[in-house]
């Protein structure tokens, strides 16, 4: 197939561009570099540098590309920061959106998987998750991504496109060749490893006093190879609807602390910090419709593999795509 990926310099873009060409499929990366790396772009995929926020770039591109399917990655994707700015988040997130699926009807490309998140359940009462759950986002980059999915819904009616919502939980681990780097870093797994690395003297704790076993918040873990998998899966001639990808598993940040000690041998020392703004106290996915329809299995679920790919790719660019 010729797919065609926005946000493909980024994290999850990378990865999932580096399986489809390792499949054999045809590539071409849509991104604006703000927030991506062009060394995070696989060199045998086509770059295409242009913003979804100007409806002429993404237009060109993709009447250009004719593509068979479209992957939707780019996005803003810092909670905190979407809680000190939304007017970032509704214009880069929906408005680009937008754009993406106006250009799509133009250049009649149907098929979209788009990269969402449990982030638009909001803290739910009921665990582990289903895509049956309400959807009430407690922050401004839940409700934009909810906002995209209720567009392209409608998009889907009126005018026959296929989406796929993938709702991801905690995207972590790294393959040899593509790992993690943001700019702020907001996850803990890498924040954790910069200690390690000497870049920062401990790691932060941000709340212990979550109704949770130990305190602090619990989340659902998922490799990132397993998370490109699942995309691949959905491009399924005709496959639409929503799915919950995680391991079904939770873990505690204190535990993702041990875990971290235990794979780079370093004490990490830890200091409790104030919460963050608009985190739920836990969030676990059930998967159980992405194993059923999609015929999706993780192969990395254990947490000690994750922390020790990322390890292994965090060693080897201590300084990120920089180095």
């Amino acid at each position: 197939m010729k797919l065609f990926v926005t946000g493909g310099a980024g994290y999850i873009g990378s990865v999932t561009s580096e399986l489809l060409l390792d499949q054999g499929h045809d590539v071409v990366i849509f991104d604006n570099l703000g927030r991506g790396h062009r060394e995070a772009v696989d060199p045998r995929a086509e770059l295409i540098v242009g913003d979804l926020q100007n409806r002429q770039d993404i237009r060109e591109a993709l009447l250009a590309s004719r593509p068979d399917a479209v992957l939707h990655f780019a996005a803003f994707a810092l909670v905190g920061e979407s809680m000190e700015y939304p007017e970032r988040y509704f214009d880069n997130n929906v408005i680009g959106g937008i754009h993406l699926a106006d250009s799509m009807v133009e250049a009649g490309v149907r098929k979209i998987i788009f990269s969402s998140t449990c982030a638009t359940y909001g803290q739910p009462d009921v665990m582990p998750m289903d895509e049956d759950l309400p959807q009430c986002p407690t922050n401004p980059y839940g409700e934009s991504k909810l906002m995209l999915e209720k567009v392209l819904l409608w998009y889907q009616r009126l005018h026959g496109m296929e989406p796929v919502f993938l709702r991801y939980f905690n995207a972590c681990g790294a393959t040899e060749k593509f790992g993690e780097d943001h700019d702020p870093e907001s996850h803990l797994i890498p924040l954790l490893l910069q200690v390690p690395l000497g870049q920062r003297g401990k790691a932060l704790i941000f709340g212990d006093d979550y109704d949770t076993p130990d305190g602090t918040c619990v989340r659902d873990y998922i490799h990132i190879v397993d998370l490109a998998e699942a995309h691949i899966l959905a491009l399924k001639e005709g496959l639409t609807g929503a799915f919950n990808l995680g391991t079904g598993d939770g873990f505690s940040v204190r535990q993702v602390l041990d875990v971290a000690r235990e794979v780079t041998g370093h004490p990490l020392p830890a200091e409790v910090a104030p919460r963050r703004s608009g985190d739920p106290a836990k969030l676990i996915a059930s998967s159980a419709k992405a194993h059923r329809v999609l015929g999706w299995q993780p192969k990395y679920p254990d947490l000690e593999t994750i922390v020790q790919h990322a390890w292994n790719w965090h060693k080897a660019h201590p300084n990120g795509y920089a180095s």
